[in-house]
């Protein structure tokens, strides 16, 4: 039986790993060896960096709500714990969007966080 190279397999491989690699400066988008290693890393990060997003919006969040807190009388911890006493169930996403977009409904939330800490 004849034996079969694996040309056609490597460089549809190669050209793959070469086409994300695009846009690469020098060797990193030119060379197959080291295009790998640039785009495992870039893969990588981008894995990590969807992760990191989650966080950082949360943060972004906490800020918000704290800024507009403030500015009722309270801390962001009093204010959450408020909130919890009272039973008011809403999500620090939809805080911060109340909390720039309709002060006199985060007003009112943070007299009712108010109400249960005292």
């Amino acid at each position: 039986m004849a034996r079969i190279k694996g040309g056609l397999g490597a460089k549809k491989r190669h050209n793959r790993v070469l086409k994300l690699a695009k846009g690469y400066r020098g060797a990193r988008s030119k060379q197959y060896r080291i295009a790998k290693q640039s785009v495992m890393r870039a893969l990588a990060s981008a894995y990590a960096g969807r992760r990191k997003r989650k966080g950082d919006f949360r943060k972004l969040w906490i800020v918000r709500i704290n800024a507009a807190a403030r500015l009722n009388g309270l801390s962001y911890s009093k204010f959450m714990h408020g909130l919890k006493l009272a039973n008011i169930d809403i999500n620090r996403k939809m805080l911060a969007e109340l909390a720039v977009n309709d002060a006199a409904g985060f007003t009112a939330l943070a007299d009712a966080a108010k109400a249960k800490i005292a």
